[in-house]
């Protein structure tokens, strides 16, 4: 096992790692930069190196300077976390060449599943279904057009390259397929340096449903379940449950999309941890969507119903280990929710809020994880994603753990920012929600559904009481407001003089 190990990334994901490699006795690594100096990740590891200024470009996506500072401390392998260089081939090829262990799958499978093009045609191969759509980039809006006479409209423009819902444009019809191509592209080329597009038919009010998956060196694969991330704001997710509501209502789809997704990656020559994501129709059937070849943001839910650390077994796999695991060894148990605690300003189109952190009050209790990387007095910079923490649940039932989030998420207080907090709650009193009636658009359509604040009946006799003592205290003021004002203003005069 490794004695030392630097965490290539920041924020809760860096703190989460940290804690597994503290139960293993693994010395750990911080890198970061200008904007994150006394971030939580920097004051728990036992060693840091700063890797340059604020913006991502010049620090945490400089593959050099990570592995620099690999080398001074001695670090023998690098887990990537998520985002930033984790998904990037020419970090791990660079890992390999620096012989430096990449906690990760091999850099020829980040390549084949990197390329949204290519790993649809990979899951064909492998026979999994696909949502029916182009396996090449398009050379131009003709051909989306031309994909369009065939399947119809609506259609979904992605990015070859994408993720995070970047290069990403719905089309509803031929006279919005001009700008939607250039905007996609352009969007693609400034997020992924790569502008190229290709076309999916669009599966209206879909169900968002992955399969956590994790392989060894010697072919050995297991999957862990499915995960429901339908809940989502611009193609992101922010509320995630396993097991899936619909997934535990259907007997056999578990297994079905496990297996599907299993093969899909051993054709990719997978190992390691990583999620395949598929798109589920009214009718239950599912199709391929994307791998993620790295741990996803939601594992918490995971583990907290299977019981496994994954950061534990990533490491164990990257060390050499065999995966001690069978499928018939995994169970899940209960049901838990994971609701992602955003600093952004839900009724300003959930707009960033970056500041400083006054008051923060956090929840505990039985069956409660916080994965968080904020603390009271530090300020929330502008220059990454706004995530502070994720709030995990778990109980025996879905009822009970959507009532124990509810009861958390009435104990989380932050304040001097703006957060979503209190929009969760909103979505899980929501009856659709409590019904599992979930797809990807739910979000856009809740404003419809949304609650209006309901102040409680002794609000307006509170309000009335404070009228009147305002109004009874401004009367005489306006009567005498000037001659006092004189008066101070003689009084400060004549100090003055004298």
């Amino acid at each position: 096992m490794f004695r030392k190990v630097l965490i290539a990334n920041r924020g809760e994901i860096a703190v989460r790692v940290i804690r597994t490699l503290r139960e293993m006795q693994i010395a750990s690594v911080a890198v970061f930069s200008d904007a994150d100096r006394a971030s939580l990740h920097v004051r728990m590891a036992d060693e840091a190196e700063w890797v340059g200024p604020s913006p991502s470009t010049e620090s945490y996506l400089r593959i050099d300077r990570i592995l620099d500072a690999a080398r001074r401390h001695g670090a023998e392998a690098i887990h990537p976390g998520y985002g930033f260089l984790s998904e990037n081939a020419d970090f791990a090829a660079a890992c390999e060449a620096a012989g430096i262990v990449f906690i990760g799958p091999p850099a020829e499978s980040i390549r084949r599943m990197g390329s949204k093009t290519a790993a649809r045609q990979m899951a064909v191969a492998a026979g999994a279904p696909v949502v029916p759509g182009a396996h090449e980039a398009l050379s131009g809006p003709a051909d989306a057009r031309a994909f369009a006479g065939q399947f119809g409209y609506p259609l979904l423009l992605k990015a070859v390259a994408g993720g995070g819902g970047k290069g990403m444009r719905r089309v509803n019809s031929d006279a919005e397929l001009d700008a939607a191509f250039r905007d996609a592209s352009s969007e693609a080329e400034r997020s992924f340096k790569n502008p190229d597009l290709y076309v999916e038919k669009l599966i209206e009010r879909p169900r968002h449903i992955e399969i956590q998956l994790l392989g060894d060196r010697y072919g050995h694969m297991v999957h862990f379940g499915e995960r429901e991330c339908s809940i989502q704001r611009r193609h992101q997710k922010i509320v995630e449950e396993c097991p899936s509501p619909l997934v535990a209502a259907r007997p056999g789809l578990r297994e079905a999309m496990g297996e599907a997704a299993i093969r899909v990656a051993r054709s990719a020559g997978y190992c390691n941890a990583g999620t395949v994501e598929f798109l589920v129709d009214a009718r239950g059937d599912f199709y391929f969507l994307e791998m993620n070849t790295r741990l996803q943001v939601e594992h918490p839910i995971t583990e907290l119903v299977t019981g496994h650390d994954l950061v534990r077994l990533q490491l164990e796999v990257a060390a050499g280990e065999k995966l001690r695991l069978r499928q018939e060894d995994i169970a899940w148990r209960g049901s838990a929710i994971e609701c992602r605690i955003y600093a952004e300003d839900p009724d300003n189109n959930f707009f960033p809020s970056p500041g400083k952190i006054t008051r923060l009050a956090l929840p505990h209790g039985p069956g409660v994880r916080l994965d968080g990387c904020v603390y009271e007095g530090w300020t929330v910079p502008i220059d990454y994603d706004p995530l502070l923490a994720k709030l995990a649940v778990w109980n025996a039932t879905r009822e009970t753990a959507i009532a124990r989030m509810l009861r958390a998420l009435r104990e989380y207080e932050v304040a001097g920012i703006h957060t979503n907090i209190a929009f969760f709650r909103q979505i899980l009193e929501d009856e659709e929600f409590r019904a599992g009636r979930l797809h990807t658009q739910f979000v856009d359509e809740f404003p419809e559904r949304r609650k209006p604040f309901d102040p409680p009946p002794e609000l307006e006799s509170i309000a009335a009481l404070v009228a009147a003592f305002h109004a009874k205290r401004s009367a005489p003021r306006a009567e005498t407001a000037q001659p006092q004002r004189s008066r101070w203003l003689d009084i400060g005069r004549d100090e003055a003089l004298r």
